[in-house]
């Protein structure tokens, strides 16, 4: 395969019409990938860290996880369909159209008034971000070598650090402003991705041109509509099961509801066959079953994790929104640090499998560790065990995605990588709706068990009958309870940043007990996923990209082109065998 030429016009006919694409090329797709990615990447970090504020002011605290969990379902749901759309379709008008659809539910939740309508919108939200961390991988997999991967790996990482960094500093700034052009400030936490998604919207128009053969196909629209009606329901109940009683008649029923939709996608998707949403026969691989499997377990503890820290150090702790952000810095130097190790360990030897079995390793370390952390604990200590935590992300993230990616075939790139995606993003909605129904459902009993226990003592009598702190309006809410005058409503928790120290005290050791139990269960979910990357067979990476693989697949062997046929030359990465095909070959 010859060089493409020098100038910028040719270069680009030539990346199209087959030629190999050059360094500056490949760096400047990547450019239109990251802003998307950004895009998607920095929300997540802004709104974890403003999601206390916001819930205080819309009174609704236990119901935070509605706007998390609407917005994970929505992106876990699509996620799969625009791998498949996009294999059928191209990348990149699937690629603009969720930068679209994401900035149209920014703009929406600007207008929250309420946790529900903010959970509504989020999930506008989500039916953009779907696309967006799935599909920038799997152009990253067609343009990109497997064991070349390594060496474009740091920009990624930089736009995850950078989100990570400018995420939560951002989002506590906003979130403790008043107001910011007459508009509260926690509202700008979504009203600034409108300026970076049009930025994104322009950027990817302009750079992003990765070749494309059209498909014959059919769009599984019925297995996704049997998906959703499968997953909103048991995500519901999920989140839900604590309020309603898990053997109620709502929870029931979607239940229900949820195993009979399931079952109908299973049924559709066997019918579609190769034009599934999802394709049975990935599930004949090994590879795919174990990675599947560990991409789920590692999703599950990673967001039930994530969606605690922030509160442990905001409500414990008394941290504003801004120290809470600046004090994540621990877990982000840990994810970009073992990330670029990593990968470039990958790029070197060619051999994955061993960083998943540590990275899950560290996240259970790290999350055992965090169950240990109380009122009393000092920073530093926190600090240590965040960048544990960090670490083991770092070590699990790339290699799961690129064992999917290398042991599937080619021309399903698209779908295998949404597909772990999915499973990933599915496992960090349970996670995020069980866990924060965990928190919830243990706070109420042991604050109660906690004020009572403190009452009994001679210092909390003391604190309870001082003048001072009877007069002081944030202690009102404690005092009534002790009381027994009113019930302790913990949906705005801001009271506690003003209240006295003394009394405030049991509530905070009944939010941290009540963490802990959060952290314990995640560690004990994430030993299954252990078991799971331990299982995993590694299969040699591919030293060709996604396109060059399928370029050599559609190449007509030598004889059935006839005796005087001049034979083809292969690239000699060609040479290399499939692993698509390999995959195929050993099932």
């Amino acid at each position: 395969m010859t060089e493409p030429p020098a100038d910028p016009a040719g270069a680009r006919s030539a990346a199209l019409d087959g030629g190999v694409l050059t360094h500056r090329q490949i760096l400047t797709i990547f450019a239109g990938l990251m802003l998307g990615m950004f895009l998607a990447a920095l929300d997540q970090t802004i709104v974890a860290t403003a999601i206390r504020t916001i819930s205080d002011d819309l009174d609704g605290l236990s119901l935070q996880a509605w706007a998390t969990t609407a917005y994970l379902i929505t992106a876990t749901i699509t996620t799969p369909l625009y791998g498949k759309l996009s294999d059928l379709l191209g990348r990149k008008p699937l690629f603009l159209t969720a930068i679209s659809i994401f900035v149209v539910g920014s703009v929406a939740c600007t207008f929250a008034t309420s946790m529900f309508q903010l959970a509504a919108f989020r999930g506008i939200q989500g039916l953009g971000a779907g696309g967006l961390f799935s599909l920038a991988l799997t152009i990253i997999g067609d343009i990109v070598a497997p064991r070349e991967r390594a060496r474009y790996q740091g920009w990624f990482v930089g736009v995850f650090g950078t989100s990570s960094v400018l995420g939560p500093v951002a989002g506590g700034f906003l979130a403790g402003q008043p107001e910011i052009l007459g508009i509260t400030g926690w509202r700008w936490v979504f009203l600034i991705n409108v300026p970076l998604g049009i930025v994104a919207l322009i950027v990817v128009t302009k750079v992003l041109n990765v070749p494309h053969t059209p498909r014959e196909h059919r769009i599984d629209w019925p297995g996704a509509l049997a998906l959703t009606v499968g997953l909103v329901p048991l995500l519901i109940v999920a989140e839900q099961g604590r309020s309603w009683g898990w053997a109620s008649l709502p929870a029931l029923t979607c239940l229900v509801i949820g195993v009979a939709g399931l079952g109908a996608f299973v049924v559709i998707e066997r019918w579609m066959d190769d034009d599934a949403l999802l394709p049975l026969r990935f599930f004949r691989d090994g590879v795919f079953r174990s990675g599947v499997v560990a991409s789920f377990i590692a999703g599950t503890g990673m967001f039930g994790v994530l969606a605690v820290l922030p509160l442990y150090l905001q409500i414990v702790k008394g941290s504003s929104p801004t120290q809470a952000g600046l004090q994540t810095l621990p877990l982000v130097l840990g994810i970009m640090s073992m990330s670029v190790f990593s990968g470039q360990f990958i790029s070197r030897t060619g051999r994955y499998k061993v960083w998943p079995v540590i990275g899950i390793s560290l996240m259970i370390v790290g999350s055992a560790l965090l169950s240990r952390v109380d009122v009393a604990t000092p920073y530093w200590r926190t600090a240590v065990v965040m960048l544990v935590f960090g670490w083991g992300l770092g070590a699990v993230m790339q290699p799961l995605t690129l064992a999917v990616q290398n042991a599937m075939p080619p021309q399903d790139m698209g779908v295998a990588t949404a597909s772990a995606t999915f499973f990933r993003q599915m496992g960090g909605t349970l996670g995020t709706a069980v866990f924060l129904s965990v928190l919830f459902a243990q706070l109420g009993g042991r604050v109660a068990d906690n004020l009572r226990a403190a009452s009994a003592t001679p210092q909390f009598s003391g604190a309870v009958a001082d003048p001072e702190v009877v007069a002081n309006p944030a202690n009102a809410p404690i005092l009534d309870a002790v009381a027994g005058r009113a019930g302790l409503s913990l949906d705005d928790s801001s009271f506690l940043s003003s209240a006295d120290p003394v009394v405030s005290r049991p509530i905070l050791d009944g939010f941290a007990e009540s963490m802990s139990v959060v952290f314990v269960a995640a560690s004990v979910v994430l030993v299954i996923g252990l078991v799971a990357v331990v299982t995993l067979k590694e299969v040699p990476l591919r030293t060709q990209s996604g396109i060059d693989a399928r370029r050599s697949e559609e190449v007509p062997p030598v004889a059935a082109l006839g005796p005087s046929a001049t034979p083809v030359v292969l690239p000699a990465e060609a040479a290399v065998p499939d692993a698509g095909r390999a995959a195929r070959d050993r099932h």
